[in-house]
């Protein structure tokens, strides 16, 4: 069965626990990242998959997507009836809601899915199939196209500390580690936000311990740079870390507060 031809929407409720701006680090990301796939799409279609109880991130969502691309459009999908119906009224050109789940009610195959704080409640060993079932879902690759994005992970209650991993139609991309930077006493400190696929393997033996070790490492060799500031020890210590790890962007997202590597070099073991 087709994922439109689904009767009952796959997945289970969530918490639904959102505030406003707690998804800006990702989406600020997913502008800058994924803006020009946006932009040169005939229709940029965005589904913020599992938004809440409140519409706020769908709506500030649509917001910054359209700074990069005008015409993007964003589908609010919530599994939960009641939801839905509660952010109808913040309808309006560009932004609609719908009821479903995994998957993923819209027309045609959107070319960026969102998926915050969806995943936690699941067990580690669901995160696969989840992840399958929505690339499946994704714009595919084409001529000069990397296709759809989907971009699935974890923040705090305001929105300081996100770690997300990045996935195309082919799989898993990347991890980014994004954070607001006076509040971080260590880059480890952002271990408390890994994505499910990753949170129970931050121990001794699994890549992503061995990253967060380096780090911290990193960002104590950096500790001369704090008099200019967080960003340039931040900046120093991402430097030096690049060295030894996959580190994909540069300075530019670095200053944000940000560092993204190639999943391949997180991920789990076994």
């Amino acid at each position: 069965m087709s994922p439109r031809a689904a009767t009952r929407p796959v997945g289970t409720v969530t918490r639904g626990t959102t505030n406003p701006n707690r998804l800006r680090r990702m989406d600020r990301w997913i502008a800058a990242t994924h803006g020009a796939e946006l932009r040169r799409a005939a229709d940029p279609v965005a589904v913020d998959l599992g938004y809440g109880a409140a519409p706020w991130t769908a709506v500030e969502l649509l917001l910054r997507l359209r700074t990069v691309a005008p015409r993007a459009r964003v589908v609010g999908v919530e599994i939960e009836p009641a939801r839905v119906t509660a952010a109808r009224p913040y309808e309006r050109d560009g932004l609609l809601f719908r009821h479903g789940g995994f998957e993923v009610p819209v027309p045609g195959r959107p070319l960026l899915v969102r998926a915050a704080n969806v995943l936690r409640q699941y067990d580690e060993g669901e995160v696969a199939a989840v992840w399958e079932r929505l690339c499946s879902r994704l714009a595919p690759v084409g001529q000069g196209s990397r296709g759809g994005l989907l971009v699935e992970g974890t923040c705090d209650e305001v929105g300081r500390r996100h770690v997300w991993v990045a996935l195309g139609p082919e799989g898993p991309r990347t991890v980014t580690f994004a954070t607001r930077l006076g509040s971080l006493e260590r880059p480890s400190d952002l271990a408390e936000r890994l994505p499910k696929a990753l949170i129970h393997r931050n121990v001794p033996g699994e890549p992503v311990h061995a990253f967060l070790r380096d780090f911290d490492r990193a960002w104590a060799a950096a500790a001369p740079y704090a008099s200019y500031g967080a960003r340039q020890r931040w900046m120093r210590a991402v430097r030096d870390l690049a060295a030894d790890w996959p580190v994909t962007d540069g300075p530019v997202r670095w200053r944000q507060g940000e560092v993204t590597v190639s999943w391949g070099a997180l991920a789990p073991r076994g």
